[in-house]
């Protein structure tokens, strides 16, 4: 049932659905939260739970990467940011946190406009490596071709292509796309790619051969994607749109599966709990890391969109400095607003509604609130 309603005479539109838009609904079986696995795995990956960092200068460092591999989850390197671009980037991280509202858009341009340095990929996912956690790495569709080399030579384990949106079939005038199935297919490593956010992207993304997908525009909670651009696609109907996707696409792949990871808008633990309940199997945060003493913002955070050369769609915004990451991931809560314990959260959603993995719980009621 497309759910369409009429905008105007010429125009309609299907009702679609944010995470604050829905809710989990408990069922007649409940359990104890130390019964529930929050681990998943990608290729040959494991992971204790189904955090990814994103991939944003505010929120990852090499060394905060390292932490988060070691607490269980993934931390993405931003290959294209300050820590490929400068050999010790945090004078500046720290001139960003104290910017001016009004100068941060023509001083963050300035501070990336420095090139980006191979050898500096090569020094950072080697970094990684050699903590012993697993090396992942992103670049956007448009540096992918000139630095993808790099990046695999340095031993990455998983390489992540982002963007805004990501297509299977970009088409350029100006120079050769990136052919995501033939790139992808050459590749030794597992790529994740997106973002996508509807049912027909996602799938001919999954055709490429990617061994997961990114639903959203990431950037949630900095991005400004809707004011400038006017798209936008409300994230829990995104989510359940692909995940749709996934299950077509293992009929027609004889059993494939693809990775579904929600990407941007996951600011707090309810988000987190909703998105997996809607379909997806990873997450991919980014403010709600952001916060933790140890995170290279110093309590502000912003994406790649907020320093484009020509079209910022993005802002330096202030997410505040609220307690060091493990407790912001497994707790002791600080309060009732969602924001520490990330984990201990989900975990207690899926033994409050009787499911003991993450597979399960995607099965679980949910309902609309609007």
């Amino acid at each position: 049932m497309q759910n369409e309603i009429e905008i105007g005479r010429n125009k309609r539109g299907r009702r679609t659905y944010g995470l604050d838009d829905v809710a989990v609904v408990p069922s007649r079986r409940t359990r104890d939260p130390e019964d529930v696995s929050t681990s998943w795995q990608v290729d040959a990956y494991h992971f204790d739970i189904p955090i990814f960092a994103a991939p944003m200068d505010s929120v990852m460092s090499p060394e905060t990467a390292i932490q988060l591999g070691q607490f269980g989850g993934l931390g993405v390197l931003d290959l294209e940011g300050l820590w490929t671009r400068y050999e010790n980037p945090t004078p500046l991280l720290e001139e960003i946190a104290r910017l001016d509202p009004k100068d941060v858009h023509h001083r963050i341009r300035e501070i990336y406009s420095e090139p980006i340095k191979p050898g500096l990929i090569r020094e950072r996912i080697t970094q990684l490596r050699e903590a012993g956690v697993v090396a992942a790495g992103s670049l956007s569709p448009q540096r992918t071709q000139e630095h993808w080399k790099s990046v695999v030579d340095a031993g990455v384990d998983i390489f992540f292509i982002r963007g805004t949106t990501v297509s299977a079939e970009h088409v350029s005038g100006n120079r050769e796309p990136l052919n995501l199935k033939r790139f992808i297919y050459e590749l030794d490593v597992p790529v994740i790619v997106g973002g996508c956010a509807t049912y027909t992207a996602a799938l001919h993304l999954m055709r490429t051969g990617a061994a997961g997908v990114l639903v959203g525009f990431g950037g949630g909670a900095s991005q400004t994607t809707w004011e400038t651009l006017g798209i936008s696609v409300p994230l829990a109907s995104a989510v359940a749109d692909v995940a749709a996707a996934r299950r077509d696409y293992m009929d027609e792949s004889g059993g494939r599966y693809v990775h579904v990871i929600a990407d941007g808008g996951l600011g707090r633990s309810g988000d987190i709990v909703k998105a997996i309940a809607c379909g997806a199997d990873g997450l991919m945060v980014g403010a709600a890391l952001a916060r933790a003493t140890e995170a290279p913002g110093g309590g502000f955070h912003w994406g790649s969109e907020a320093h484009h050369p020509t079209m910022p769609r993005g802002h330096r915004v202030e997410v505040g400095q609220v307690a060091p990451l493990e407790q912001i991931l497994f707790g002791p809560g600080l309060s009732a607003d969602g924001i520490t314990n990330l984990v201990g959260a989900l975990r207690h959603a899926m033994a409050t509604t009787g499911y003991t993995d993450l597979k399960e719980f995607q099965r679980v009621e949910v309902v609309t609130t609007r």
